[in-house]
């Protein structure tokens, strides 16, 4: 009988996380390569906030910022990653309702994170190439406080709302969810009740923050090419475009997995669910892996940082 199905909107039963269905033969194997990813995630980044925090030359706002990337990069990693080769080694697992909405509000907490902190990076990147002699006077203590300030608050303000959305719905079948780790639009499927609004807002903050952030970001770095373009030796020209080539890629790394998934979820109705399923994970697993990486290769101060050191002991 109807009667007998849980509707409370505040306490459901527990979910149960499937993994990638379709996919179960592998996901042992799937398991030991997000494993792999997770721990260069959280030995890189660790590296990371631990150069930046130590070294007096790198106490300077573009590092600062990366280390603000690298630690939501560490949140992000250990929100999602450890829940998903856990489920693809040991099979299904329960998540309780406020561990799930906790889950879905950090994952997409992070993510909302990483592109208002990439945006303050370009931001950096463009105060320093176009107004060189002046960077230091624009991009005071005062200013960078306030930068932290915007992108931690816009952040929340954008996300939490995801929980009572959520917590509203009434819940009255079968709580499997057909993924990895919870997040609001899948959370909000399982309910038995019109979630349009929950669809719309779903809809609305990532064209109203991410897409913006993107459009910003893409001003930023055309009005840098024009200045340095303007440059007068190739040297300078190199050097400007040097500093801004580990921030591109990764710029490219966080967005391009994501709108691909995003618009395979749109848009691509003929894809096995299981392929938008790992899409997802590694949107999730690898940019948190890769950042710490391509900072470490392409920006000199902190490749010095982690290389001399072992030239000194072979010395």
């Amino acid at each position: 009988m109807v009667a007998t199905f849980n509707l409370s909107s505040f306490n459901p039963g527990p979910f149960i996380l499937l993994g990638i269905p379709g996919l179960e033969e592998f996901h042992v194997w799937i398991g030991i390569l997000f494993f792999i990813i997770y721990l260069v995630a959280l030995v890189g980044n660790s590296i990371l906030l631990y150069l930046i925090s130590m070294e007096r030359t790198l106490h300077e706002p573009m590092f600062f910022f990366l280390s603000m990337l690298a630690a939501t990069d560490v949140i992000l990693s250990n929100t999602c990653v450890p829940k998903t080769f856990s489920i693809f080694w040991l099979g299904p697992q329960e998540i309780t309702f406020p561990a799930c909405l906790t889950q879905m509000f950090f994952l997409h907490y992070s993510f909302a994170m990483d592109s208002a902190i990439l945006l303050a990076m370009a931001f950096d990147r463009y105060v320093a190439i176009c107004f060189p002699l002046r960077y230091t006077n624009i991009l005071t203590r005062q200013i960078i406080t306030k930068i932290v300030v915007a992108i931690v608050s816009r952040s929340f303000c954008i996300i939490f709302p995801c929980v009572f959305l959520l917590k509203r719905l009434p819940f009255c079948r079968t709580l499997f969810i057909p993924h990895t780790y919870c997040e609001h639009i899948g959370i909000a499927q399982l309910a038995c009740a019109d979630i349009s609004i929950n669809i719309w807002y779903g809809l609305a903050v990532p064209i109203m923050t991410v897409t913006s952030d993107l459009i910003l970001i893409g001003i930023s770095y055309g009005l840098i090419l024009r200045a340095v373009f303007n440059l007068p030796s190739r040297d300078a020209r190199k050097k400007a475009l040097n500093t801004c080539g580990s921030h591109v890629c990764v710029i490219l790394i966080f967005y391009t997995p994501a709108m691909f998934s995003v618009l395979t979820h749109r848009f691509g109705h003929n894809i096995p669910r299981s392929f938008h399923i790992l899409t997802a994970n590694l949107y999730v697993a690898i940019p948190p892996a890769l950042n710490p990486i391509i900072y470490g290769v392409k920006t000199k101060q902190i490749r010095e940082k982690i290389i001399l050191p072992f030239f000194s002991k072979g010395n």
